[in-house]
């Protein structure tokens, strides 16, 4: 039976393909559990349809995040926080206040798309990379100054 994968299976074929496989595993394994659609002349068509808007979205979303990426590297946060005896923070910068400062900026970017090892703990200069895509990691600098008061 011929069969368009749907989505990328172990050992038969990456998404989209048209495989041959054996009767019984399309339909007691693969068509009930959505996994693929027979490859018939309409499915065929829908299918080829579906690829083409879900590739048009992707390069949208490529482009809206190239975008973002180019104006996050040009970005520098600075933090005035206040500070003990040797440069230690009373407190510490995370990912949070990371994304409240990108966002007084103007730009909105997911917490967790933020690569903050740990909290930052002490005084200085910083590059945190942010995940956009799998491709696409900027790197934003962070500035931690003394506050003055």
């Amino acid at each position: 039976m011929e069969v368009i994968l749907k989505e990328d299976i172990p050992d038969v074929g990456k998404m989209g393909d048209v495989v041959r496989v054996r009767d019984g595993y399309a339909r007691n394994y693969l068509l009930p559990r959505g996994l693929v659609l027979i490859a018939n002349k309409k499915n065929l068509k829908v299918f080829e349809h579906q690829k083409r808007v879900v590739a048009t979205q992707k390069e949208r979303v490529q482009k809206q995040a190239q975008s973002l990426a180019e104006r996050l590297a040009d970005l520098t946060l600075v933090f005035p926080m206040k500070t003990g005896e040797e440069g230690k923070l009373f407190g510490s910068v995370t990912n949070i206040d990371i994304q409240k400062a990108i966002r007084v900026k103007g730009l909105e970017v997911e917490r967790r798309r933020i690569q903050l090892a740990e909290p930052i703990k002490t005084l200085g200069e910083f590059a945190v990379p942010i995940r956009l895509a799998a491709d696409l990691t900027p790197v934003v600098k962070i500035s931690v100054v003394p506050e003055t008061a």
